[in-house]
């Protein structure tokens, strides 16, 4: 066999196989990042149409049409900006993680209280829509609902969602460790898996977990389920351990982001004391 078309063929240096691990490790961690959300749709159909229009032109030599396309290159950047905002800003809030030990005793209260009223409503099947803020704000969703400004307990949250009271049909907003507001009115998940199986509000609980890091829990009307949505998907039939396991975990992170941030302002705030 003749070997020498592979003597021939280019052998990437130090730096080439540098850049190949790179571009892998990009065009992973953007796959793995979008699959399953509404972007994953918008990023294939305009890789699909890209390609198609420059193996077409290539091909079939339609100059200026490939003159235009290589034109339109220049203001694909500010365009992809614009389409995948959501996953972007959902992906620079991922970003800072440091160690920790473990959750205060406040976060651990949390849970636990959303744990037991997520029970108990799970167990009378009423509907229910919790939404746990992270590191995004949600003050725009906020906005749409009730202000309060109450600590989290199992029967506050119960109470909330009573179908005879006038907050229980819209979605209930927790920081840190107290409602902030009840009654608000989620953004819709436009996805279209969801538009075609899901309901108003599990639709509403993917629609916020698409444009915040907030989690959100969803107990089924008409079937009691548990589902939690996070990060633009949805995952159906938790049970009490599960549940607290998965808002531990998420907790977990959302501190370990707290801790990064303070010990990065602790050294500039020292220095400006010592000034």
């Amino acid at each position: 066999m003749d070997w020498t078309w592979f003597e021939r063929w280019p052998r990437p240096g130090v730096s080439g196989l540098l850049e190949i691990a790179v571009l892998s490790f990009a065009f992973y961690y953007t796959i793995r990042f979008f699959r399953g959300t509404r972007g994953a749709q918008v990023l294939t159909g305009l890789v699909v149409v890209v390609l198609l229009l420059t193996l077409l032109t290539r091909v079939v030599r339609m100059e200026v049409l490939f003159w235009l396309l290589q034109r339109f290159s220049v203001y694909l950047a500010v365009a992809l900006v614009i389409i995948f905002q959501p996953e972007i800003r959902r992906a620079l809030a991922e970003v800072g993680k440091s160690p920790v030990f473990g959750i205060t005793a406040d976060e651990r209260s949390l849970v636990e209280a959303v744990v037991q009223a997520v029970m108990l409503l799970s167990e009378r099947k009423i509907g229910a829509l919790i939404a746990i803020e992270r590191q995004i704000g949600t003050r725009a969703v906020q906005e749409t609902g009730k202000p309060l400004d109450a600590r989290v307990t199992p029967e506050l949250l119960a109470t909330i969602f009573h179908p005879h009271t006038p907050l229980h049909d819209g979605g209930v907003i927790i920081r840190g460790q107290r409602v902030v507001a009840a009654g608000c009115v989620f953004p819709l998940s436009q996805q279209s898996e969801a538009v075609r199986t899901l309901g108003t509000r599990h639709r509403a609980a993917l629609g916020l977990t698409e444009e915040t890091d907030a989690i959100v829990v969803v107990v089924s009307e008409e079937t009691g389920v548990i589902s939690v949505a996070l990060n633009g998907r949805l995952s159906r039939g938790f049970d009490e351990e599960r549940l607290r396991r998965v808002l531990t975990s998420v907790l977990l992170r959302s501190r370990r982001r707290r801790t990064f941030a303070a010990q990065q302002i602790a050294p500039a705030a020292a220095g400006n004391l010592d000034e």
